[in-house]
């Protein structure tokens, strides 16, 4: 039962994965998808699966409920750069998905991502027992994660601009 997030997320991955070589329009447009798909399905593994890493080796959680922390802010810890790191290409797609997004709805955005996560791993450590902590920390380093993101983006567009494609009408 705890593995069932698992199953889940690999095989939608999988199904998602088949449709995107299925329609393929071109080697790059499809090496780019399935590089977000893999960033997707990694994050889903890392974030609602028993499975758990801290840098250097994988090991399966226990099964139980977690703990959750709303209230010991601790933004030294090594966890708090992690997660930054973990959000920051969710930032990046976002703001590359929405260019004129302004950082302040990116870093909100963020937050409300940050959160969902978390509330989401608060109910499968409930139901499904895959032990995760929800933590007031983890928001936070999603949200500085999504707009540290963001805020690249916006730095890469403005310093390569992108011209407009002019399209030339054909007839046949």
């Amino acid at each position: 039962m705890r593995w069932l997030p698992l199953v889940i997320i690999l095989s939608l991955a999988g199904l998602v994965g088949v449709r995107l070589v299925h329609n393929n329009r071109g080697t790059r447009q499809l090496t780019w998808r399935l590089l977000i798909l893999s960033y997707f399905t990694g994050l889903g593994v890392i974030l609602f699966t028993p499975l758990s890493f801290d840098g250097t080796a994988v090991y399966v959680m226990p099964a139980g409920t977690g703990q959750v922390n709303l209230t010991q802010l601790n933004l030294l810890d090594v966890g708090f750069g992690q997660n930054i790191i973990l959000t920051m290409p969710l930032g990046l797609l976002i703001k590359r998905a929405f260019p004129r997004a302004s950082l302040l709805t990116v870093g909100v955005l963020g937050l409300m991502i940050g959160s969902s996560i978390e509330i989401t791993q608060h109910y499968l450590s409930i139901y499904w027992l895959i032990n995760r902590s929800s933590d007031i920390n983890d928001v936070l380093a999603n949200g500085i994660g999504v707009a540290l993101g963001g805020l690249v983006m916006a730095g890469v567009a403005h310093a390569f601009p992108r011209t407009p494609m002019k399209h030339a009408l054909t007839t046949d």
